[in-house]
């Protein structure tokens, strides 16, 4: 589930500069897939203000016969792959979209669907990243449980973080997350072919 991204960098980067505070900048990209970079946002270590990370999409641990592109949000923190990064390596991942494919009753291909913010603003994904894998850092997104308008669709969909709930998601203690966990944000979506 939502393998590829759609980003588009005007006005994903205004936008995104203007509501955290800081010059966000990534290219174009209308179908990022799982193993390109991506642009994500974290906090540096002093927990200082926010930075862009600039991190590989997809882990593949050891043990993984396949690369590894979501985490459920509903087990992050408690699986032994994930538990370390959710504590400690938080991130979100701006984007203009996100795609799901399904089959249309008497096609012979499957359709794919855009999922958007209703009112063209930034989406902002929950993830978390490995810091010190290969040589490049690696990030996974989250998914949870689907919105009623999602649910038609697919039955996960990406962990949705509010701007305003940014901050709070990359700096709090992990226990503190819960909620935001728990039930996702219901940002009003335009779902299209």
């Amino acid at each position: 589930m939502c393998g590829r991204l759609n980003v588009v960098s005007d006005p994903l980067c205004q936008l995104v500069t203007e509501q955290l505070g800081f010059k966000f900048d990534t290219p174009t990209n209308h179908d990022l897939r799982p193993t390109q970079m991506v642009a994500a946002i974290t906090t540096p270590i002093n927990h200082n203000g926010l930075q862009q990370l600039n991190t590989q999409w997809g882990i593949q641990p050891q043990w993984a016969k396949r690369i590894i592109i979501n985490a459920q949000a509903e087990s992050v923190a408690t699986k032994p792959t994930f538990k370390r990064s959710f504590k400690q390596f938080r991130c979100v991942v701006p984007c203009s979209g996100w795609y799901e494919w399904q089959q249309e009753e008497g096609q012979p291909r499957k359709t794919k669907y855009l999922f958007a913010e209703a009112h063209n603003q930034p989406l902002y994904m929950a993830g978390i990243y490995f810091p010190h894998l290969e040589h490049q850092a690696q990030l996974v997104t989250l998914t949870t449980a689907p919105t009623k308008q999602c649910a038609q669709y697919h039955h996960r969909m990406p962990l949705l973080i509010r701007p305003s709930e940014v901050e709070f998601w990359l700096n709090s203690e992990a226990d503190a997350l819960a909620p935001l966990l728990q039930t996702p944000a219901d940002i009003e979506l335009v779902i299209s072919a």
